[in-house]
């Protein structure tokens, strides 16, 4: 019988909190209200650990999820849904920040990674290796820009490209597969390998209520976020907004 984990619920919302934590530095830095560096130290290396962390949980569940349905149907509509929503998110931001508007972020991202991912979940070894090489290469094309656009989502960024969010395939796909990976080997068949005390009370069940509902809570972070920042310096965020 399959079953949640508490430990990657809670995994999870840690990811999802770290994720919000730093969209409300990078909001405030955006738009002026007060200046932090999130574009290098220790905030740069902030988000990418949190994405990391996010990406390698997917890669886990996905593992988890094929043992309960192998059907690709499923995997199929799931990952074309969080691409939809990813879409939303282009809209969105095309209309209030459209110099650094998604094109292709965390959740068109998670989408595409569920689809490729359903065709890797019967490796393993080479899940890894691939893993690996997707990194590399996705470090090594961070340092270079391109005069074209159309292989963005890949990870062939054009000159003077600017996203507010921006995931493409090479490297995150490395971990997401990385995490496949690791979810056969810690959790063959769906089912967990190795001791853990359930461990939910008081303090783990909300941490675990995050971890189910990450998607719907990344969701509202934003129109939440930015209703307080409005609240806190309207002018300032109303002219960044646009509005």
């Amino acid at each position: 019988m399959h079953k949640r984990y508490w430990e990657i619920d809670s995994l999870r919302a840690v990811a999802i909190s770290m994720m919000i934590t730093f969209h409300v530095l990078f909001l405030l830095n955006d738009s002026g209200i007060y200046s932090i560096n999130v574009y290098s130290g220790f905030w740069w290396w902030f988000a990418r650990v949190t994405a990391g962390t996010f990406i390698f949980v997917v890669g886990i569940s996905l593992t988890i999820s094929y043992s309960k349905s192998p059907q690709i149907r499923r995997f199929l509509l799931r990952g074309l849904k969080v691409f939809a929503l990813g879409l939303g998110v282009t809209l969105v931001t095309w209309i209030f920040i459209r110099d650094k508007y998604v094109i292709f972020g965390i959740l068109h991202f998670i989408g595409t990674a569920i689809i490729i991912g359903y065709f890797f979940i019967r490796f393993r070894l080479l899940n890894l290796a691939l893993g690996v090489a997707c990194i590399a290469a996705g470090v090594y094309l961070y340092s270079l820009r391109f005069s074209f656009g159309w292989l963005l989502w890949l990870g062939l960024t054009p000159k003077g490209y600017q996203s507010a969010d921006y995931f493409p395939l090479l490297p995150w796909l490395g971990i997401a597969l990385m995490g496949i990976f690791f979810g056969k080997l810690l959790y063959p068949h769906g089912n967990r390998r190795f001791k853990l005390r359930d461990f939910y009370n008081p303090i783990t069940r909300p941490r675990c209520f995050l971890g189910r509902h990450s998607l719907i809570i990344y969701l509202i972070q934003w129109p939440v976020v930015l209703g307080i920042l409005l609240a806190l310096d309207y002018d300032t965020m109303r002219s960044y907004l646009g509005l």
